[in-house]
């Protein structure tokens, strides 16, 4: 019998009785649904948190210090971390908060807390609604703030040292934050008024974050200096530090904590300092863990069809006895029953892998879209390894079947009823 004559009779058992073949393929499709289902989720989540991470920019070191007495210690920093040369630190700034009331003309961010209470009041799970104006988020920086939170200007100028230096009225807006108070309008040159104090927009920079109800780009930065009197009493105590590349960023927390341990002495302050690249790795390390658990519990279902698809076939080995009997009374070798047989079992499961294959890709879909608001597609390679696991899972569990068939003895296959 050659490989064509093998294909035939497997297709022809298959359909002759349907029935059992759907219910025998039911724990492949299942399984291999379930397992490219998750496997593709925490994909696309993996993406969606290299996004955000990449959006604020790679190789960041954020710290955290305070002297107790109330010193500014930003100086000392600022002067440390550009001693070290571009080649391992590209700048420092500050990364302080601080509320203030922001008015331009009938715009004010009074009334847009009110839209940002009324936006949570009534969200319910979904997509967001970017066209609503919500407060911005007010920065203190210095004039290294763009470089080390991933800014690029579309616009205008960045801070100066001198605009830090001098304390000029200035600040720069991000893309939401000057669609929210201008509209379209051109922002540079205008004032806004910030508690009651008039600041020129210098610069506007580039939208990196266009779909998030709480954009990054909905910010204003104002230099650090002006603190005592946008935020009077208020001590910055957050601060961001660039690296110029992954291997710099180990070196450059590594310098940074000793430096922050002989500046501020135990029990005079505190200290901090950890790198997103930290994070990055954490999360990546807990998306592995989460396809290998979840990918594993969903593999039980392979399992349970491997054994169905095994417990099948020795059932039509029985009901094939005589058919056997007769190949193996003409001179049919041993090998031919075999490969029959196990050929019968690989298309079983080959077809039950190209079902659940459509309803994993189907699955995936859908859990993409109520999860992480966002269309995923199985990669290539996990759609090709699935329908390659269904076919291996079939050859594997029926090698003993198969080889039950070939050991019969034709007298005694002959006599079976």
């Amino acid at each position: 019998m050659n490989l064509r004559q093998a294909i035939k009779m497997a297709w022809k058992s298959i359909v002759g009785n349907k029935g059992r073949s759907i219910l025998t393929m039911l724990g492949i499709i299942i399984g291999i649904a379930s397992v490219m289902t998750i496997v593709t989720v925490i994909n696309g989540m993996n993406k969606v948190s290299m996004q955000y991470y990449e959006a604020m920019g790679n190789n960041r070191v954020n710290v955290s210090a305070s002297v107790w007495n109330g010193r500014d210690i930003f100086d000392e920093l600022y002067s440390y971390c550009n001693g070290l040369g571009s080649d391992l630190v590209l700048g420092v700034t500050p990364n302080s908060q601080f509320s203030a009331s922001v008015v331009y003309g009938s715009k004010s961010s009074t009334a847009m807390e009110k839209n940002q209470e009324s936006f949570w009041n009534n969200y319910s799970g979904g997509d967001v609604d970017t066209s609503i104006a919500l407060p911005p988020t007010l920065y203190l920086g210095s004039d290294q703030y763009a470089v080390c939170n991933n800014f690029q200007l579309e616009r205008g100028r960045d801070l100066s040292y001198l605009d830090v230096k001098d304390y000029h009225q200035v600040c720069v807006l991000g893309a939401r934050a000057a669609k929210n108070f201008f509209n379209y309008a051109d922002p540079i040159g205008q004032e806004i008024m910030v508690n009651g104090l008039p600041f020129t927009v210098i610069g506007l920079y580039k939208e990196k974050d266009a779909t998030s109800a709480w954009s990054m780009d909905n910010m204003i930065v104002f230099p650090y200096t002006m603190s005592r009197y946008l935020a009077p009493g208020t001590q910055i105590t957050e601060f961001v530090v660039k690296a110029s590349s992954s291997d710099a960023t180990v070196e450059a927390t590594s310098r940074l904590i000793g430096y922050l341990g002989g500046v501020i002495r135990e029990g005079e302050g505190y200290s901090s300092v950890y790198s997103d690249n930290q994070w990055q790795q954490s999360s990546n390390e807990y998306a592995t863990m989460m396809s290998l658990v979840l990918g594993g519990i969903a593999a039980i279902s392979l399992l349970v069809g491997g054994i169905g698809i095994m417990n099948i076939m020795l059932v039509t080995v029985t009901e094939r006895t005589r058919e056997i009997g007769i190949r193996r009374a003409i001179g049919a070798p041993r090998r031919s029953i075999v490969v029959q047989f196990l050929i019968e079992a690989a298309m079983l499961c080959g077809i039950g892998g190209i079902i659940g294959i459509l309803f994993g890709a189907g699955g995936s879909l859908v859990a993409g879209k109520l999860l992480l608001k966002m269309i995923i597609y199985p990669a290539a390679g996990i759609t090709m390894g699935a329908f390659l696991l269904s076919v291996a899972l079939g050859i594997i569990f029926g090698i003993y079947p198969a080889a039950k068939a070939s050991r019969l003895q034709p007298v005694e296959a002959l006599r079976a009823d």
